[in-house]
């Protein structure tokens, strides 16, 4: 591994999404090297893949770790258009502006929303990417795991927090597992302080607001998802927190029938939050995936 990664900041870029909206991303890595695309899930934004980054563009890859429309520093598009074929296309046309700029494709890993928008931009016109690593997301969930991940999210949603300290205590109720951190300058990544003093989550509220009746939308992505994993033909991963309340084993088997050539990581004492929970684990999983179909 190249040390020099590990303590060097990222570039931050920015790409056009399909709505003409800006989608800013952070790099690692030289421009040389075989690219890997990284998509945080729903509520998250970029630094979610930090560690993980540094760590990929110190084994010889070119990383880009984007903020999905919406999130982060990314533009909130004036249509609202929080529909999961937006955020595909969105990834879609990233991916394959990386594949232009660098001569491959690039290797997509996406976990929950970022891992549905890269598995249906994979099963569009243009299969703009190269590898895929599905982190505890497959085509069929569970819904008393999505109802638990919303139920979190719209907490707080509109009226915010009085500080970090507050955030952090609530984050700690929804993730009792999980040992709380002493600084919260990670978390501060995650919230924007508006004109009121408040902290309020890094997305746009309307991401919860404005989507289409989730039992609706679920059947419908869940046919899409299915027929688009019988479809992939490039090499495949699927990792799960072994205790996902998203993802179950019996999930997990299906996934495996439907793309019987991909690998499989069960992450012990992981939730659907595998790269925060373990992260040295995940990332090893993810290592040793990119390094057995793209290492030098």
């Amino acid at each position: 591994m190249t040390e020099f990664y590990l303590d060097t900041p990222p570039r931050q870029v920015s790409f056009t999404g399909f709505e003409n909206n800006q989608i800013v991303a952070d790099q690692w890595g030289g421009d040389e090297h075989h690219p890997i695309l990284l998509a945080p899930g729903g509520g998250q934004t970029r630094h979610a893949w930090g560690k993980t980054g540094q760590r990929l563009a110190g084994l010889g890859y070119h990383v880009t770790s984007i903020d999905q429309r919406g999130h982060g520093d990314s533009e909130w598009p004036k249509s609202a258009n929080y529909d999961y074929q937006a955020f595909a296309q969105d990834l879609g046309l990233v991916a394959q502006n990386l594949k232009s700029t660098m001569g491959h494709a690039p290797i997509g890993i996406g976990a929950s929303l970022g891992g549905i928008a890269a598995l249906c931009a994979q099963a569009g016109n243009e299969s703009p990417l190269s590898g895929l690593v599905l982190v505890d997301i497959t085509p069929r969930i569970e819904t008393a795991g999505v109802e638990k991940i919303l139920s979190f999210m719209a907490a707080n949603v509109d009226q915010g927090f009085d500080s970090l300290e507050d955030a952090a205590e609530v984050i700690a109720k929804y993730l009792p597992h999980r040992k709380r951190p002493k600084n919260l300058n990670g978390l501060s990544k995650n919230l924007r302080q508006g004109e009121d003093g408040r902290y309020r989550w890094h997305w746009d509220p309307r991401f919860l607001h404005n989507r289409q009746p989730e039992p609706a939308v679920r059947k419908v992505l869940q046919e899409e998802m299915i027929e688009a994993a019988r479809s992939l033909d490039i090499p495949t991963l699927l990792v799960r927190g072994k205790a996902s309340e998203l993802v179950s084993e019996e999930n997990a088997r299906e996934f495996l029938k439907l793309v019987p050539h991909a690998d499989y990581a069960d992450v012990s004492n992981a939730s659907h939050m595998v790269a925060g929970d373990e992260n040295d684990l995940f990332t090893l999983s993810i290592e040793a995936f990119v390094n057995k179909y793209f290492g030098k």
